[in-house]
């Protein structure tokens, strides 16, 4: 939906343009680079997995409300034991001509999984024991223990079905001036009954990816229709003015926003006076000048509730006050003062932008408070601590502890952990897992080398009249439903 308005007619319509008129294209704006957008890495950044869930769909696949719904398989059965998922893939023709089948499928995820060994991706994918065509449109995944959340998984677009000669949609892109114009298929050459309103329904796609500053701009001229890749700090860039009141979107994001401790030397390396940091830390104050209603902090590595989690571990130091806490933690630097006779000085290093220096300037007054400076560097190679931020893939409690497996997050790990994290792999039965998770849970905690803040916050901005968005806990938001072909 292009405007090419000047902005002062703009607000004098209050944007009539965008919202009036419909040419077919919904445009989108990516907070991010070119090469982020287009990445082919083995894991994918968010603006990456958005691309390749537009192109290269899995078995099933995430909808605009992060619900799990059929992709290339039309249906599916569990066996009563959770251990094995047998899918029926659709019948039809590849844009290639050639005919899709289950041996394909099959051998295109045995690739993936094999591609992804190593990465906390492949370590979530540990339970898959078996993929295998039963007959040419059936294939059945067979699972070490059952998972819960394993559909969810298997959603990710790094498992999107990648064929020798094709790709097999749900959209094909095309690149126009630095910008990914994407057009849906057809119906039929996704296995699904022909649409005779089919050019009249359905909408061009196109994403931009553009620097934080620029996007916001771009919204807020009319020039786009949705703003993505939106976190806490870029978050002040959101427009909230009458013009766009109600268009700023918050996902219910589950997943973890915290702070590494990177360099463990020095003041950083004992876990009693990392335990100073996180208990120095007034978590429900750091966001509080954005006025996010429902972020409330958290002391925990693994988010409430999940699969895994058996509720045998809650928040830390229930029953203390913040000045209880941050009197045993002045304590503790006090403490290291003496024997090291100088003072605490650490570096951290956070993203650009002014959701980070309001975040900065509260870490800063918190450590303060009990006797450690703080000072801000450009590069994580300077820094003692850096933020995590990452929402989560699927609703269970591994995930999170997959992040900070040794082969992918050293120093921030611990091979105590990874062992309990791999005996509940092959756990007998799901209380048995669940507390193997627990225990590595607060094995990890113990460590005190990731300093938990709360869930990760990300935020879209939406105009009014625009289909096929919607919040939800993984801000993951497909292009595929903005072009409002049916599913």
């Amino acid at each position: 939906m292009r405007c090419p308005i000047p902005v002062l007619l703009i607000f004098a319509l209050l944007g009539a343009c965008s919202a009036g008129a419909d040419d077919g294209e919904v445009d989108v704006a990516y907070i991010g680079t070119t090469a982020s957008l287009f990445s082919s890495d083995r894991e994918l950044n968010a603006g990456a997995q958005l691309m390749r869930s537009a192109q290269r769909q899995g078995l099933v696949r995430l909808n605009a409300q992060g619900e799990v719904v059929p992709g290339l398989a039309e249906r599916w059965i569990v066996t009563d034991d959770g251990e094995s998922y047998i899918f029926r893939i659709r019948e039809f023709d590849l844009p290639d001509g050639t005919r899709l089948t289950a041996q394909a499928v099959a051998d295109s995820l045995d690739r993936t999984i094999d591609r992804l060994d190593g990465t906390s991706l492949g370590f979530d994918l540990e339970k898959v024991l078996d993929v295998r065509a039963m007959t040419g449109r059936v294939i059945e995944i067979r699972l070490r223990s059952p998972m819960p959340g394993f559909l969810s998984l298997l959603a990710q677009p790094e498992l999107g079905i990648a064929l020798r000669n094709t790709d097999a949609g749900p959209m094909v892109a095309n690149l126009e001036n630095g910008a990914a114009v994407l057009q849906a298929l057809p119906p039929e050459q996704r296995g699904l009954s022909p649409q005779d309103d089919w050019e009249d329904q359905v909408r061009t796609v196109r994403i931009s990816p553009l620097a934080p500053q620029a996007a916001a701009r771009a919204f807020a001229q009319g020039q786009v229709d949705i703003l993505l890749g939106g976190r806490l700090e870029t978050l002040p860039l959101a427009i909230t003015g009458a013009l766009s009141r109600g268009t700023v979107r918050v996902d219910p994001a589950i997943g973890l926003y915290g702070l590494d401790v990177v360099r463990p030397e020095g003041f950083l390396a004992s876990p009693t006076n990392r335990e100073a940091l996180a208990l120095a830390i007034d978590r429900p104050a750091l966001v509080q000048q954005f006025n996010l209603a429902g972020w409330t902090g958290s002391s925990r590595i693994v988010a409430d509730g999940l699969p895994g989690d058996d509720g045998t571990v809650g928040e830390r130091w229930q029953g203390l006050s913040l000045e209880q806490r941050r009197a045993r933690a002045s304590s503790i630097v006090q403490q290291w003062k003496n024997g090291a006779g100088s003072d605490v000085m650490l570096a951290i290093a956070l993203p650009p932008g002014p959701g980070s220096d309001f975040l900065f300037s509260a870490l800063a007054r918190d450590f303060s408070a009990i006797g450690v400076d703080l000072e801000r560097v450009q590069s994580a190679e300077y820094a003692d601590l850096t933020l995590r931020d990452t929402v989560a893939r699927y609703p269970g409690a591994r995930w999170f502890l997959n992040q900070f497996n040794c082969e992918v997050s050293a120093p921030v790990c611990s091979a105590d952990v990874d062992f309990l994290v791999q005996l509940s792999v092959d756990a007998a039965n799901p209380a048995e897992e669940a507390s193997y998770l627990s225990e590595a849970e607060q094995t990890l905690t113990a460590t005190n080398l990731y300093v938990p803040l709360g869930a990760p916050i990300r935020w879209s901005q939406v105009r009014a009249g625009v289909e096929g968005f919607s919040e939800n806990s993984w801000a993951f938001h497909p292009l595929f439903p903005l072009s409002r072909a049916p599913i």
